[in-house]
């Protein structure tokens, strides 16, 4: 996809300003082409049949009336699919609850590719799951693809996929995850970590404590809704396949898919200009990729297949639900003794996917014992998967929560609580941080939110019949960098051409690359044309865990800076060149003109360049990797969040006026699409503290919420006032452009300063999520 403006009038260095989104005008205009909206000749429409029990077999599936429907093309079901060779076969039985994997009948583990670590991104892009397309009779959760009717238009698939007829063998499910039994603790198996971590005697840390608390926080089973559903348009030529998809990791889409065709990379396609929101959804690829690849092939014809939005809850992931015991003891000036958090998750029978809780806890705060622990359950739901800061999400809460708490019993400040536990350096690896201005976003943020007009016993604050709460807490997430390339080209007329194989899922990528690639070129933002989206670019890594800055962001700096060297030297050795003789360091590029010290008055331009190169464009390709730095040093983004809250005593009604954040991520890119960032995450924050709940039928294992008029998130009238500040530190260690990536951490810590302001305005600890009304009165 080709993103350019016209060329504008020269402009002073661009990263980090404002700047409006170059795609901007696109979208608004409808002329940014998302993965259902392309228009392929000939095309099909797919609409996928889904179990309505939660564990058995399908016994038998009559297609006769489906197939009657006019433009009714194809019914696939598992006994009528074809056999894909690559594809992960499922085991010869739904596992049973009390079997577990140690019988050989538990779910296959994801296999991942990239580097280790507790986040999306170094825990790698997913590469292969154990799919539901249609390969065996096996029914694991109600919802699951076990049919797909293919037909010429959507509607016609649609009448046709409710006329299928299916007859299941019932088999008893596990819904309840309270008597789920554990798996195995050798069968836990965290992404990237253990399943226990301990530093020091956490026993003794306790006994010689002054203080101590002791709690269990609870997280609900929640589901991703970005605006756009998951959908995807296939279209075979020959033996080489073109996937037109809603993803937020191009190049993890395909591998999968080949795979599962039993083809060579090479022969798979797979485009993304735009992607309407994932948040984790979308990091890796889900059934209806496959399914859409299978059902164009049989018929000879494109297939589109757009999900539902009831198919977004189960087939495509959700966060899990948590309960996490959380215990600290400190001494009686507020110094931790020890720190012990179990988590444990709830998993499908599908695969093992552990929700990582506890990476926060072990790095936090300065303490000599600490002791963290994963426990997993599965039971008849969707595989769960990432949703935005997976497990520091969830972490914080439970952390954040228990901290207030011992504030609370140490009669202490929350945030002198901190500070008196504030790590100088990484506690869990003992590395120094490649930066951390924690301490300067605890100020900025109390002091812009007025957190010393607050009086620290519940119920204290008024404002008529109001009660008034302030509650603080901590924010955090990783900081990473994974391998890049990209290519940059100089054209005739001076602009520059940047291709990277990454993806735009509203962050602002398009823009901010666009940024990056002019300052290290010495030209303006508007005469850069970045190029994203698809798989014969450049390999990047998939957009998850806040790693698209730091990663694509480096290599888009690197090529730039590299095709600028290039045509320094092309200048400087040229005879027709005024700089013809420079030396290379004292060439300097403003607005595309180059510059040397010692020639007073003489300068050239890319263009003028590049027509006596014989009007053929110069082009450099960079593969752009992290460097030592990695393993020298604890990369962390970090920040501060204070909340307001308002209660209703009678009612409980719960209002959030004002949320006030700081947080230290590096360099900003663009400060107007990094506060989006953060806005974004306090917003979602806010809904996973007052509203997010998915519900589940004890009886059938039925998604009961799977729309959005009952799947609750916050509307514009459940918003007061966010105010956000950024503490600059560039980090260089973490990537070339100096960013540690904004995307996840804005959710971070949100619902527990939510919670905390609750207690302070009520006196009533809810240790559950969401904070409903019930939970106060």
């Amino acid at each position: 996809m080709t993103m350019y403006r016209k060329p504008k009038p020269p402009r002073r260095a661009s990263l980090g300003q404002p700047l409006d989104r170059v795609d901007g005008r696109l979208k608004v205009t409808g002329g940014a082409r998302y993965a259902a909206e392309f228009a392929v000749p000939n095309v099909a429409h797919a609409v996928i049949v889904t179990s309505t029990i939660a564990r058995g077999r399908v016994k038998s599936m009559d297609t006769s009336a489906a197939e009657k429907v006019p433009g009714v093309i194809r019914v696939f079901t598992p006994f009528s699919a074809p056999r894909l060779p690559g594809a992960p076969k499922p085991g010869p039985h739904p596992p049973s609850q009390n079997a577990g994997a140690a019988q050989g009948g538990g779910p296959q583990g994801r296999q991942r590719q990239g580097q280790g670590g507790q986040g999306p991104a170094a825990r790698g892009a997913l590469s292969m799951r154990v799919p539901t397309v249609l390969q065996d009779d096996g029914v694991r959760y109600n919802g699951q693809p076990i049919g797909l009717v293919v037909a010429d238009t959507f509607e016609h698939a649609r009448e046709a996929a409710y006329l299928v007829r299916v007859r299941y063998e019932y088999e008893t499910a596990v819904i309840d995850w309270s008597t789920a039994a554990l798996n195995k603790p050798e069968d836990v198996h965290p992404l990237g970590g253990e399943r226990t971590v301990t530093r020091g005697d956490v026993a003794k840390g306790l006994a010689g404590a002054a203080v101590t608390v002791d709690h269990t926080y609870i997280t609900p089973l929640e589901n991703h809704n970005p605006m756009e559903v998951h959908s995807t348009l296939a279209q075979w030529e020959g033996d080489s396949l073109t996937l037109y998809e809603s993803t937020q990791g191009i190049t993890s889409v395909r591998n999968t898919v080949a795979r599962h065709f039993g083809l060579t990379p090479d022969k798979v396609r797979v485009v993304a200009y735009f992607t309407g929101g994932g948040f984790g959804s979308k990091g890796g690829p889900w059934s209806h990729e496959t399914l859409a690849a299978m059902a164009a092939r049989e018929v000879e014809r494109p297939v589109k297949l757009v999900l539902t939005r009831r198919q977004m809850f189960g087939p495509v992931g959700g966060r899990p639900r948590t309960e996490q015991r959380v215990t600290l003891g400190a001494t009686s000036d507020g110094t931790l003794t020890a720190i012990r958090h179990h988590s444990k998750s709830t998993t499908s029978t599908i695969e093992d996917w552990v929700e990582p809780a506890t990476s926060q806890t072990r790095m936090l705060y300065e303490c000599p014992n600490v002791e963290t622990q994963y426990d997993l359950v599965r039971v008849n739901v969707g595989t769960p998967t990432f949703m935005r800061a997976p497990g520091e999400s969830t972490g914080t809460f439970a952390l954040e929560s228990a901290m207030d708490e011992l504030a609370y019993a140490l009669k202490m400040d929350p945030v002198a609580l901190r500070l008196k536990n504030y790590a100088e350096k990484d506690p869990e690896s003992g590395k120094p941080w490649s930066s951390k201005s924690l301490r300067e976003c605890y100020a900025s943020a109390a002091t812009r939110f007025g957190w010393s007009r607050r009086t620290p016993e519940p119920r204290s604050m008024r404002d008529g019949r109001w009660l008034i709460g302030y509650g603080m807490a901590t924010a955090t997430y990783p900081a990473r960098r994974a391998p890049a390339g990209a290519v940059a080209r100089m054209m005739p007329n001076g602009t520059a051409w940047v291709r990277a194989g990454t993806q735009e899922i509203g962050c602002g990528t398009y823009t901010s690359m666009s940024q990056i690639a002019a300052d290290a070129l010495g030209i303006a933002p508007a005469h850069v044309r970045f190029e994203l989206g698809s798989t014969d670019m450049p390999e990047n890594p998939a957009s998850t865990g806040s790693v698209t800055a730091a990663s694509t962001g480096s290599a888009v700096h690197d090529v730039a800076v590299a095709l600028r060297q290039k045509l320094v030297q092309l200048a400087i050795s040229d005879p027709q060149s005024p700089l013809h003789g420079a030396i290379e360091s004292d060439v300097r590029v403003v607005d595309g003109r180059l510059t040397a010290g010692g020639l007073l008055g003489k300068s050239d331009t890319f263009a003028a360049l590049i027509v006596r190169n014989g009007d053929q464009p110069v082009e450099v390709t960079v593969a752009s990797r992290p460097g030592a730095d990695a393993q020298q040093y604890s990369m962390h983004s970090f920040g501060a969040v204070f909340t307001e809250v308002r209660v209703d005593p009678d009612l409980a009604i719960v209002r959030v006026p004002r949320i006030v954040t700081a947080h230290a991520v590096g360099r900003i890119l663009n400060a107007k699409t990094a506060r989006s960032q953060i806005v974004g995450g306090v917003v979602w924050g806010v809904g996973m503290a007052l509203e997010e709940e998915t519900l589940i039928d004890p009886r059938t294992g039925r998604y009961v919420n799977a729309d959005l008029a009952e799947y609750h998130v916050p509307v514009n009238a459940d918003i007061g006032t966010i105010n956000t500040a950024f503490i600059e530190e560039p980090d260089e260690h973490v990537s070339t452009v100096g960013a540690k990536g904004v995307g996840e951490i804005g959710i971070t810590g949100v619902a527990a300063s939510i919670a905390n302001a609750v207690y302070h305005a009520t006196g009533k600890r809810v240790r559950e999520l969401p904070i409903r009304l019930e939970r106060l009165l």
